[in-house]
């Protein structure tokens, strides 16, 4: 009788399985024929890249808990193949799967900067910070040949127009000559994604991200070029990363970092599965304590969508983490809090002059 086969973990990912995405008429599994599975029939998987042509860059949203109104994302997937990754889910509208198809098959936006641009020059566009990363990592590794997100800061730097980058990248100081000249003039700050200092773990949640230690190194060479950064606790996880808290806020605070933020896991949509799969892989002992935990802050569900509650959660643990981060903070100087936008200084907008335009009169 054929039985599905279960999923396992391959090196240098993090999802364990490929499911079907929500849209799909049709679900797939593998099946035992009797041959029994071998670790050597399983096909390398490589990682793809597509272009895309949008015809526009900037996202806006309007989500009462979010610090930002609009957004680039140079890349759609992301190779760092982090398992708690709440975008994962976004690539079912491709037609993909949110596991291993989100983090081998990505897609590129090449005409970034030359859209962004033209956005930027139109009559009546009016200067607001611009998170670069909100979905997926602007310095996953394929910029290092691909260069999308340097395009688009250069575009920025040119029109001294405000920026917010999220990343878990070292990949971020090769571009500090023009982060720190944008720096000195109140146009950028960074948050660095720090989720735990265990490599061991972090090698297992976040197989192809910077490895824990440096990451601590970017904030203190970011810091050192006088550029803004936050450590970002995200996620908290129960019973894998909460421990860890006050431990990740001492050593961002020691390399220099200026604020700080957290969130508990989220599970939205098919991330619940992948999530739930990859505990029973990785920390099958520990599996149903976490799920338990996330249960208990989020009314008895896995995910609670709910403006307000669906980054913190609510009840005692919820409440216990962010009490203790709180205190972390103001133990270890941080500013608590996500909004990095106030400091930034939109007021210094100036669309550029291009060739042949008549200069403006002072």
């Amino acid at each position: 009788m054929e039985e599905c086969l279960p999923d396992r973990p391959r090196k240098g990912r993090g999802a364990v399985g490929n499911p079907t995405g929500r849209f799909e008429r049709e679900i797939r599994h593998a099946v035992d024929d009797g041959w029994g599975p071998a670790e050597d029939d399983l096909p390398p998987l490589r990682t793809t890249v597509t272009d895309e042509k949008p015809r526009a860059i900037i996202s806006r949203n309007a989500s009462p808990d979010i610090f930002f109104n609009q957004s680039i994302n140079p890349y759609r997937g992301c190779e760092h193949g982090c398992i708690y990754c709440f975008a994962r889910p976004t690539h079912a509208y491709m037609g993909l799967s949110p596991g291993l198809d989100f983090e081998t098959r990505l897609f590129a936006k090449p005409d970034a900067a030359l859209l962004l641009e033209k956005e930027l020059s139109k009559p009546g566009y009016v200067a607001q910070p611009i998170m670069l990363g909100a979905n997926t990592d602007p310095y996953q590794p394929i910029e290092r040949d691909r260069k999308i997100t340097r395009g688009i800061l250069e575009v920025l730097a040119r029109f001294r127009h405000p920026v917010m980058i999220t990343t878990k990248s070292a990949l971020v100081a090769r571009d500090l000559d023009i982060l720190a000249p944008m720096a000195a003039d109140r146009l950028v700050s960074v948050g660095i994604s720090l989720t735990t200092l265990d490599k061991d773990l972090a090698r297992r949640m976040e197989p192809r991200a910077a490895a824990p230690y440096r990451r601590i190194e970017t904030i203190a060479a970011l810091s050192a070029a006088g550029v803004p950064v936050s450590a970002l606790v995200s996620p908290v996880i129960p019973f894998l990363t909460e421990s860890e808290i006050e431990r990740i806020l001492e050593a961002a605070a020691a390399a220099g970092a200026r604020a700080a933020g957290y969130i508990l896991l989220r599970l939205p949509l098919e991330l619940k599965e992948l999530f739930t799969d990859w505990l029973e892989s990785h920390f099958p002992g520990r599996a149903h304590h976490v799920l338990n935990r996330l249960r208990e802050s989020r009314d008895g569900q896995l995910y609670v969508a709910e403006f307000g509650a669906r980054m913190r959660g609510h009840g005692v643990f919820a409440d216990l983490i962010e009490q203790r981060f709180r205190l972390a903070c103001r133990k270890h100087g941080l500013i608590s809090g996500h909004d990095r936008s106030m400091a930034l200084d939109a007021g210094r907008f100036r669309v550029p002059p291009r060739p042949g335009d008549q200069l403006q009169l002072l």
